[in-house]
């Protein structure tokens, strides 16, 4: 990956990581953000690193700015971050598989990492555990499991499809993420 302009390179991070919180901060005012039920508005934005590399770090750092308020604590700030970033590299080296110009892969890496990470943090920390499986902790994960991809999932077939189908037919691609 080379970057051509870090000082874009930079900026287009920055917003992104603005956008990726305040989206999460709108999704929490809604008890929408965290723990079991997920459908954090941010996520559409995962598929950004099909784009432009910027949002790898864009996406990373929003997640962690994001989580600072997460109930979950500390642990949200290291797990939550992490499943973003892995999300993003892989999206980022999905890039090239298209359907008419849209990285139709896109949306794969995050529901897959954020189902996996996230729903193994929740199931282990929810002061309840998922759907009462406290104490069984194979249910506990596929229930938290289940109950974030499923939500992530939603999130990127009803935000995310259509925001990369914009990206792509107005432009963006060429004149913001190709200069990043």
């Amino acid at each position: 990956m080379k970057i051509k302009n870090k000082t874009r390179f930079l900026a287009l991070s920055a917003v992104i990581a603005a956008l990726y919180a305040a989206l999460t901060y709108l999704a929490a005012s809604m008890n929408l953000a965290y723990l079991g039920v997920q459908f954090r508005f941010s996520e559409a934005l995962t598929v950004l690193p099909a784009f432009t590399p910027a949002a790898i770090p864009g996406l990373t750092v929003g997640c962690f700015l994001a989580n600072l308020t997460s109930p979950l604590g500390v642990v949200d700030w290291v797990f939550g971050p992490v499943a973003s970033l892995l999300a993003a590299v892989c999206t980022y080296m999905l890039r090239n598989i298209q359907w008419k110009g849209v990285p139709v892969l896109a949306p794969l890496p995050p529901i897959l990492w954020n189902a996996v990470v996230v729903g193994f943090e929740v199931s282990c920390l929810s002061p309840e555990g998922v759907f009462g499986f406290a104490n069984a902790s194979l249910l506990g994960f596929l229930g938290g499991a289940l109950s974030v991809g499923l939500g992530q999932l939603a999130v990127c077939v009803l935000l995310g499809f259509p925001l990369m189908f914009a990206i792509e037919r107005t432009g963006l691609r060429r004149n913001i993420f190709s200069r990043a």
